[in-house]
């Protein structure tokens, strides 16, 4: 093989490696961004949630859950 075959040759597989690592950096990036999102979906929806069992929550849960001494006030 002549030298300037080689060095062609060796020029495609440096182009062709740093395309596929540009892909893979791309892909690294959007992956990492669906699950930045997706941890984001997740934390709201269990806010959401706690939200509504406070919303629901009965006297007796609530009187439970109270810190004061309710035996000093009868």
């Amino acid at each position: 093989m002549s030298n300037r075959k080689r060095k062609e040759e060796e020029l495609l597989r440096q182009s062709i490696s740093e395309d596929i690592a540009e892909k893979l950096q791309n892909k690294k990036k959007q992956l990492k961004q669906q699950e930045e999102e997706r941890a984001e979906k997740e934390k709201k929806k269990r806010i959401q949630q706690r939200k509504k069992q406070e919303e629901n929550k009965s006297f007796e849960d609530l009187f439970n859950e109270s810190e004061m001494d309710w035996k000093s006030f009868k």
